[in-house]
């Protein structure tokens, strides 16, 4: 790819993720991002600072791309148990066109890679948490109103997000779509006998 010579710093965190995305951190050398984004080193030297400033400035870009286009449903007022399953449904059906075994999720990925030994990594991934944990309290509420007391929605949502990263994190490593559904099935049934 030739190298830019105009570029926004949006622009470079949007080619960067891909990048970061697809093969983690520790093997995405500078080289690479040169590579994969079309900027030279000094361009993202002088954007970024580093390929850990630049790495930083990906999250939000996640967020921005795949986060909040996936995860309205769950955030709609009306959300409720069938938003659960749609948005499942809906990654898992986008992870099978990009063919699988896939590149999971971008966040679940840093936390097992960066995050344990980079606090900056460990604020993004507990904000994408909290956001997840946000989403699935919606519903849960909705859902169960004056039935349940607060602390055990607080518990099933944090069991919803558990959930949540280690199913994408499998996505990494099966190439099957039907593995991934049938696991959110046996979920979603254990999640409502416990409302």
């Amino acid at each position: 790819m030739p190298r830019s010579t105009s570029f926004t710093p949006d622009q470079l965190a949007e080619r960067a993720l891909m990048t970061f995305w697809e093969l983690g951190y520790n093997a995405t050398s500078m080289d690479v991002l040169v590579r994969a984004t079309g900027v030279s080193r000094h361009g993202i030297y002088t954007t970024f600072g580093d390929k850990h400033g630049l790495f930083q400035a990906c999250f939000p870009k996640y967020q921005e791309l795949v986060v909040t286009p996936a995860f309205a449903v769950m955030e709609a007022p009306d959300a409720n148990l069938g938003s659960i399953a749609t948005y499942f449904d809906t990654q898992i059906s986008a992870a099978e066109k990009v063919g699988l075994p896939g590149p999971g999720c971008f966040v679940a990925n840093s936390a097992t890679e960066v995050a344990p030994h980079d606090t900056e990594t460990q604020v993004q991934v507990a904000a994408h948490n909290a956001r997840l944990h946000a989403g699935f309290m919606n519903v849960l509420s909705n859902v169960t109103r004056n039935r349940q007391r607060p602390r055990e929605r607080e518990v099933l949502a944090r069991m919803c997000v558990i959930f949540t990263n280690g199913l994408w994190s499998t996505s990494r490593v099966t190439s099957e779509g039907a593995d991934l559904r049938q696991a959110v099935d046996l979920f979603l049934t254990l999640l409502k006998s416990k409302l």
